[in-house]
């Protein structure tokens, strides 16, 4: 509404201006109540003009032939017309335009030759002529041209914005392409060495207590930095391969997640509470993995168990929990192992809490709480 406001204005302004100009013209007719209600008819399509060129064009012409036929008030009756016409060529109506440019000066042509004056009236029919000619072929030109500028704009705009949007195409793949190398590179020639290293140092630790001895705490570091530096090294080349090559993980792939852990013999029940919804990037990705690590666990160390699922959307936060009945129990709690530690660290880096304990009768719980506002 508020861009036919102009539109509005403006038929309201031409109106007056026809009125006025009719009023004070000396061989203009009496003004009556049909000509006001003409007069307000082309306002309104004036005021219309924008959203229904073609029809609004069409009333206007009209309306204004009748004013000039019933009051003669001159050259000011061409004045919507020409406003019309501007803006039905602008809105790619060509031809319409044409058609209502010659109908108006065609009508107003005959007009102006039956009413002339006896003295001189070629003269005055080749001058009215010959102005008007000249304004409606620039209200068309005017339009079409002021089409052709908007369409290059908006061309130019499109092009941008394709332009700017393949060059961070292009950013994004090349900096993955290159994360990709790098975790290549990574992989090939770090993972074989440590690999090597801690085979070799688990070989040497089994050799010496299969004699009796007990190895050298030089020994047993070694073990433990070298498999310290493996997980490293492969939480580092996940984090390389995730973000932008396809393998990002969120909740929306958990059915494959439940799926891979039935396979290998464990019955998975999945329930789901509240209403799923968009998450940030880090709160999709470290309930999945919290699911992930427990489901992993629950395969390992629980024995013969059923695993339950639960994913329960809150407008404050997101809740996993993953509970089994396998043999766990307060008295025979599971050690915590790197597993556990990442889950929590992952957990708490997010301003969450993650519990992780046996229940009361047997089987194993773990509940982690990630609100959805950033931690202060």
């Amino acid at each position: 509404m508020r861009r036919d406001l102009p539109y509005a204005l403006s038929g309201l302004a031409l109106g007056a201006l026809l009125l006025g100009n009719a009023a004070l013209t000396p061989d203009a007719a009496r003004i009556g109540a049909l000509d006001v209600a003409l007069v307000l008819a082309m306002a309104v399509a004036v005021a219309a003009c924008r959203r229904y060129p073609v029809p609004a064009l069409g009333v206007v012409t009209v309306a204004m032939l009748a004013v000039h036929v019933r009051v003669h008030p001159g050259v000011s009756a061409a004045f919507p017309v020409l406003g019309a016409v501007y803006v039905t060529a602008w809105r790619g109506y060509r031809s319409a335009a044409v058609v209502a440019s010659l109908a108006f000066l065609g009508s107003f042509l005959a007009r102006d030759i039956a009413m002339a004056p006896a003295n001189r009236p070629g003269q005055l029919v080749a001058e009215r002529t010959a102005l008007l000619l000249g304004w409606f072929v620039a209200a068309n030109v005017a339009g079409l041209v002021a089409r052709q500028r908007r369409a290059y704009l908006e061309q130019v705009e499109q092009r941008a914005i394709e332009a700017e949007r393949t060059r961070e195409e292009m950013a994004l793949r090349r900096a993955g392409e290159e994360r990709l190398r790098i975790a290549r590179d990574l992989h090939d020639s770090l993972t074989h060495s440590i690999s090597v290293i801690k085979v070799q140092a688990g070989i040497a630790v089994h050799l010496a207590r299969k004699h009796g001895e007990e190895p050298s705490a030089t020994l047993l570091a070694i073990q433990e930095a070298s498999g310290a530096a493996m997980r490293e090294l492969r939480t580092t080349l996940d984090v390389l391969r995730a973000p932008e090559d396809g393998d990002r993980v969120g909740l929306a792939r958990m059915d494959e997640l439940v799926e891979r852990t039935r396979a290998v013999g464990v019955p998975v029940r999945v329930t789901v509470t509240g209403q799923p919804r968009g998450l940030p990037d880090e709160v999709d990705q470290a309930g999945y993995r919290v699911i992930q690590e427990a489901l992993t666990n629950v395969a390992r160390h629980a024995g013969p168990a059923t695993a339950h699922v639960l994913v329960e959307y809150a407008p404050t936060g997101l809740t996993v929990a993953v509970t089994d009945d396998g043999q766990a129990s307060p008295a025979r709690p599971p050690t915590p192992g790197v597993g556990l530690r990442g889950m929590r660290e992952r957990v708490t880096a997010l301003g969450g809490t993650l519990r992780a304990a046996a229940q009361d009768d047997h089987g194993f719980a773990v509940r982690a709480t990630i609100p959805l506002t950033e931690p202060s």
